[in-house]
């Protein structure tokens, strides 16, 4: 028996984590390695490309004679490669971000995404929040840069009620709208039903609000002058070191929904938030925001608010078919961004 005990478990969780830690670098570093190689494979193709699409067959054989037990040599890999050196520059963003992620990944964002601009920020995202191979394909599918990245489809007060550079970061994590897939219920599903489906699907749910959200609870209760109050949904965003309140609502935008936000978001930084958290902010999910009443009533509110929308399974198919910007309207806001 050893005679500390407490001594020796520290001693192992030590030793255990150092082995963690270093076993992720090989990985991380095995996988960059490969990366820059298929990379630098591509550039050569690229410099013969005049042989033509045989001259790759050929390749593809003659490398499997000389590295049989080698995988990621066939003729539809070589061909990847040539495409992913077309694609992008030995820069700093292959370096840091696309050689950090899987070949895997970087295949279906050169399958999937035409756009270089939209394929590095959805490489960066993937990046950012450890995206699987499934996630970044499902978040692909939902459009989610076209929900969350567009800042014209946002509705806030942010600007007004946040300081720099909490309020593009607050901005950043707002979607429009907001995609709960796993939603399987009619159109008329009562409030407290998708509260429920919500949290019964956290993971789900955390996924779609996006990076740094950490659920705090459900009809949150506040007891204020002998009054009882319920704060639908109570988050905590790790990114930007605030609160999040998110009230639901299975109508289109009233006036008086932000007001009763406000109120709760006061509430929260009266009783719940720390002095070094920043302040809270709101999330209003409606079934219609309503843009220009939503922008009126929030214009004198004093708590930053931002009022969206939320789509459940039954209403996705259409609302992604009719209702966000085609691949022409995008390219055309980047390049008029960058004029």
């Amino acid at each position: 028996m050893l005679e500390n005990n407490d001594k020796y478990f520290e001693i192992l969780n030590d030793i255990k984590k150092t082995v963690i830690q270093t076993r992720n670098k090989i990985v991380e570093s095995a996988n960059k390695d490969l990366v820059l190689m298929y990379y630098n494979i591509g550039l050569k193709l690229i410099e013969n490309n005049k042989w033509g699409s045989s001259f790759i067959d050929t390749l593809a054989k003659d490398l499997k004679i000389e590295f049989p037990t080698l995988k990621g040599m066939s003729a539809r890999n070589l061909r990847y490669m040539q495409k992913f050196a077309t694609e992008f520059d030995n820069d700093e963003f292959l370096q840091g971000v696309l050689a950090k992620l899987s070949w895997n990944h970087n295949q279906v964002l050169l399958d999937k995404i035409k756009n270089k601009e939209i394929r590095k920020w959805y490489a960066k995202e993937s990046f950012e929040n450890g995206w699987s191979v499934s996630i970044l394909t499902h978040q692909i599918s939902l459009k989610l840069y076209e929900r969350q990245a567009l800042l014209g489809n946002k509705t806030t007060n942010f600007d007004e009620t946040l300081p720099t550079p909490n309020n593009e970061q607050a901005k950043e994590l707002l979607k429009s709208p907001y995609i709960f897939d796993f939603i399987t219920a009619d159109k008329d599903i009562k409030e407290l039903d998708i509260e429920r489906e919500l949290i019964a699907n956290i993971t789900k749910l955390l996924l779609e609000l996006g990076n740094g959200f950490a659920f705090v609870g459900r009809q949150y209760h506040l007891e204020i002058e002998n009054e009882d109050y319920y704060i639908d949904l109570l988050f905590y965003n790790l990114k930007v070191r605030s609160y999040v309140v998110i009230e639901l609502k299975t109508t289109e935008f009233k006036p008086e929904y932000a007001g009763k936000l406000n109120f709760y978001l006061n509430a929260v930084d009266t009783y719940i938030k720390d002095k070094n958290d920043n302040p809270t902010f709101g999330i209003l999910l409606c079934k219609d925001k309503k843009r220009v009443t939503a922008e009126l009533a929030l214009k004198d509110i004093n708590k930053p608010i931002g009022v969206t929308e939320y789509k459940i399974l039954s209403e996705i198919p259409e609302f992604l078919e009719n209702a966000l910007p085609s691949i022409e309207d995008i390219e055309k806001r980047l390049k008029n961004s960058s004029e």
